[in-house]
């Protein structure tokens, strides 16, 4: 995200006690494209939702139950799949998209951490986000609000992003049911297109490069539910502080045994804590599916259409009159999606499986976006518009000089309108063996992918004017070109073609009963080609090839007790925007004018990581608990870098080699009244080469306008301490309250690469929830979020305090360069839930 003269784009969780007679094993992934979870549990199951996860992998647990102590009434919910097993046993299953059953890998001999989320742990939190799930339940997980609105957070893993701001460089590749959703034109990851309520399961999987392009820093699956997995209705209503309302509902129903129906339907309104911060989300999902045998075969499909007030990051002099300031508006973005999912299983033989899926998605972004402008009126003629200075003539469309029309005196600004629509279309195929090998276990994967997305850039800027509370009035006179030859500021418009194949092939091994080996690798071959629709700079055809090996293995050194340890690599090619804009001497204004097509190098990240987990029956219930060391060495590392007195512009580059290094530890105890979780993360991001960067940092040389990177120097926006914990107790057979806490370590602002100014200070936010049965159909609950009404931001970057004037101080100029993401103050909520 690029610093500049506007401020960038940029809760507890409510929570039903388990009534498992299974504890839960979380898993990721040592093999395939896609990971996921199944849980097989009894029946009897209460408050707890259904939830056998089907495709990629779904990991399969049994194991003896917790000691009862007060068992919870019992309500017609999700009816559960699988019979309880007479010893435990723990599987994870590669598919690309369709589920299976008893074959599978030990999640014991999985070489690389263990993080998975399923759809209670995404309930208890009473929010349609599930990046809040991820927050709450994965130690090396923190989210942060860049854009403003609580529904297109940063999510950061490891000191690697999943972010929805066109322009973030992405280092987490994101999947649902088996299909990358990271957008075809900058990578980025739109949460809010995700339907939360249908989420089965969740799995981050680290150390794989079966996981494809951009997987970095790991990759977050998301499993589905279905027909098969999911029986019941339920209907989910809540409402609360700053004008939310929200509700969900779900239905799902086997038919004759053999075939599946689910269907998921959500809507939300949020008034949002700050000016112009509103949101409305609509969502639906809908599976059918048919078993046969052991074959079975899905068609899923799914849309939204939200619609986002994103008040971006706010001067800090601002917030210190008004928590709920924005900061140059209008700041909207609208988010459309539609997509088709087919996908197939079946057993060939009693030791091959084969599977198969084809997808295609549509997506469409609309983006509007207020900003100070360097168009200005001219010095030797103020009846007409000049840009940059006083004398280079500010041109529109038809190619000539811009007249001024504002009175002498008006602050200009622009708005800025960008829109991206894509479509993309993708197969893939794979094979599974579990033959033995030399009288050994043995589990062998081969598999194919290929993806194809066409993409429409637009971009125009329009003149208007600056008002007293920031909001940009437009003139109707459009940009064109400027005449500067270092700056494009008039319209774009682009088509893109992204193609990426994919082979891989992995096996594990168990040497003996205790010891497993996992090795293999993927071949990434990727070409990106850009057409200018208005000109030549932007056309380029570049193309990208790598080979990403993984090896590992797992120890079982006690019944309870694995150690594991494994290397591997993955890579990610440089966007279609990335490339678009990656000329320092022609900048452009990110993400909305791209000027030119020199190429940049593809990042390759190379991954270490070891640790121990383990389980253990006590007679408050089942111990869970794990930790583990990684270390995460970047290669060409690309980033964005704000360009030397251009407000707002820049340009990507490649600046050589990051490190991201830490450990996380991990325990948490389960039973029929207390589930517990306590976790810590340490996160040490650094750059290792040195390199020079454009700033607004007070430290800057005022001659050149830049700082200095060092060796060493921290990478900002990245937290190295993050402390979470939470409690749930039930009172009585219907009665239950929680809550839980979390810390994060203060951070470097963004434009502070050089490590010389103050921290963002970090901060600790409490939560509460409680539930009431009223019957075994309906309930009651609420919560509080930020309890003591703290006052803290969760990101920071260094703005232009010369480019608008402070009008809450008289029109003076910003004295300090801070710009934050001011974080949502305390919120009450109430709901209820009702299931057929």
């Amino acid at each position: 995200m690029v610093t500049g003269g506007k401020a960038g784009m940029s809760k507890a969780f409510w929570f039903k006690a388990f009534w498992f007679r299974r504890r839960l094993l979380m898993a990721s992934v040592s093999t395939g494209l896609v990971s996921g979870l199944v849980f097989a549990i009894p029946a009897v199951a209460a408050q707890d939702e259904e939830t056998n996860v089907q495709n990629l992998p779904p990991v399969e647990v049994a194991a003896p139950p917790p000691t009862a102590r007060r068992p919870a009434p019992t309500r017609p919910v999700a009816r559960v799949v699988g019979a309880p097993s007479s010893r435990p046993k723990t599987r994870i299953y590669v598919y690309p998209t369709s589920p299976g059953t008893g074959r599978g890998l030990d999640v014991d001999k999985v070489p690389s951490a263990v993080n998975a989320v399923d759809a209670n742990q995404i309930k208890r939190t009473g929010s349609l986000n599930v990046t809040d799930a991820l927050r709450d339940n994965i130690p090396g997980v923190s989210i942060s609000e860049v854009t403003g609105n609580p529904f297109q957070p940063n999510v950061e893993f490891r000191g690697f992003l999943a972010s929805p701001v066109v322009g973030t460089p992405q280092g987490l590749a994101v999947y649902q049911n088996g299909i990358r959703i990271n957008e075809a034109f900058s990578d980025a990851v739109n949460w809010d297109l995700i339907p939360t309520a249908a989420i089965r399961s969740v799995t981050l999987v680290t150390n794989n490069p079966a996981f494809g392009l951009n997987a970095l820093g790991g990759a977050i699956n998301l499993q589905m539910k279905d027909g098969f997995t999911y029986q019941g209705a339920e209907l989910d209503l809540m409402g609360g502080s700053f004008g939310r309302i929200q509700g969900s509902a779900q239905w799902g129903k086997t038919v004759d045994k053999n075939y599946g129906v689910y269907a998921a339907l959500e809507g939300l309104h949020d008034n949002g804590f700050r000016n112009f911060s509103q949101s409305d989300v609509r969502r639906f999902y809908g599976d059918v599916g048919y078993k046969a045998g052991d074959s079975e075969f899905h068609v899923n499909m799914g849309v939204a259409k939200n619609d986002f007030g994103a008040s971006a990051t706010v001067p800090a002099e601002l917030l210190d009159k008004y928590w709920g300031a924005t900061y140059t508006t209008p700041q909207t973005t609208s988010n459309r999606v539609g997509y088709l999912n087919l996908t197939a299983k079946a057993d060939a033989t009693p030791t091959w499986t084969l599977e198969g899926n084809a997808h295609v998605r549509r997506y469409e972004q609309k983006i509007v976006d207020g900003n100070p402008t360097d168009a200005q009126e001219c010095g030797a003629d103020p009846g007409l518009l000049c840009f940059g200075d006083d004398t280079t003539p500010a041109n529109g469309t038809n190619g000539l000089q811009l007249a001024n029309p504002f009175a002498p005196g008006t602050i200009p600004g622009e708005i800025d309108r960008g829109s991206i629509r894509s479509t993309t279309f993708g197969v893939s195929g794979q094979a599974t063996n579990t033959d033995q090998l030399f009288g050994h276990d043995n589990r062998f994967v081969m598999g194919a992918t290929y993806d194809a997305s066409v993409t429409r850039y637009n971009a125009t800027a329009e003149i208007g004017s600056m008002g007293e509370n920031y909001v940009v009035s437009g003139s109707g006179l459009f940009l064109g070109p400027t005449g500067v030859p270092d700056t494009v500021a008039g319209p774009v418009s682009l088509r893109t073609v992204n193609q990426y194949n994919g082979l891989y092939a992995m096996d594990t091994f168990n040497v003996t009963d205790a010891f497993a080996i996992t090795g293999g690798g993927r071949f990434n071959a990727a070409r990106v080609t850009l057409e200018d629709q208005l000109g030549t700079d932007l056309n380029g055809d570049h193309t990208f090839y790598r080979f990403n090996p993984v090896l590992g293995g797992t120890y079982k050194i006690a019944p309870e007790l694995t150690a594991y340890a494994g290397y591997s690599e993955a890579n990610r090619v440089p966007t279609p925007l990335e490339l678009g804009c990656a000329d320092p001497v022609r900048p452009c204004l990110i993400a909305a004018f791209l000027v030119s097509d020199p190429p940049l190098k593809q990042v390759v990240s190379k991954t270490i990581e070891a640790g121990f987990r383990g389980t253990r029956e006590l007679n408050i219930g089942t111990l869970g608990w794990k930790v583990g060391g990684f270390r995460a060495t970047n290669y060409d590392d690309i980033v964005a870098v704000p360009a030397v007195g251009r407000t707002g512009f820049g340009y990507f580059t490649n600046v050589g080699r990051t490190r991201r290094q830490g450990f996380e530890a991990e325990v948490n105890i389960k039973s029929s009244t207390l589930q517990f979780q306590a976790s810590y993360a340490f996160v040490d991001a650094r750059y290792l080469d040195a390199f020079e960067l454009g700033s607004e940092s007070p430290f800057r040389d005022p001659v050149t306008e830049t700082i200095q990177v060092l060796p060493g120097n921290q990478i900002p926006a990245i937290p190295r301490h993050r402390v979470k914990v939470g409690i749930d107790y039930a009172v009585t057979d219907v009665w239950k309250v929680g809550g839980n806490a979390l810390f994060v370590s203060s951070q470097y602002f963004v434009g502070d690469e050089s490590n010389q100014y103050s921290k963002l200070p970090s901060y600790t936010v409490f939560n509460l929830h409680t539930s009431y049965q009223v019957t075994k159909n309906f309930q009651l609950y609420g919560k509080v979020d930020n309890i003591f009404d703290r006052r803290y931001a969760t990101y920071g970057q260094f703005f232009d305090r010369g480019a608008l004037p402070n009008f809450t101080n008289g029109g003076a100029d910003f004295t300090d360069p801070r710009s934050l993401s001011p974080a949502r103050p305390r919120a009450f909520y109430a709901g209820m839930r009702v299931t057929f």
